[in-house]
């Protein structure tokens, strides 16, 4: 009697596991719910220098000027914020995963306790 009790609770607290999951994401991926922020920036740098004083005279200064159009391109092509946002809503999903494997790991052991007896 005991193991059964004791594998109904692991079997809820399994699912509820689960489910909380999958109700956050739903939620995220609809927008209602802000995304945890692992990753956080104020600003893409790209890290290249954003000096547009140079004149095309030596070697190193056309260096410059085209490290500075592959920025701007760069920042055209990716705005601000999307690489944290796009590592923040995998960082999201790799939990999501482990909470669902983890709540199925729990549930499962419910199912045995109570099957045991």
């Amino acid at each position: 009697m005991g193991n059964k009790i004791i594998g109904i609770v692991l079997l809820v607290l399994g699912l509820l596991i689960i489910f909380w999951g999958l109700y956050s994401s739903y939620n995220i991926f609809k927008g209602n719910q802000a995304l945890p922020q692992v990753f956080r920036s104020d600003e893409i740098n790209f890290g290249l220098d954003k000096d547009s004083s140079l004149s095309p005279t030596s070697a190193p200064d056309v260096q410059k000027q085209m490290e500075q159009t592959v920025s701007d391109q760069l920042a055209k092509i990716f705005p601000p914020g999307t690489l944290f946002k796009l590592m923040n809503l995998i960082s999201w999903s790799i939990f999501a995963w482990i909470l669902i494997l983890g709540g199925g790991k729990i549930a499962g052991l419910g199912i045995k306790l109570m099957s045991s007896t």
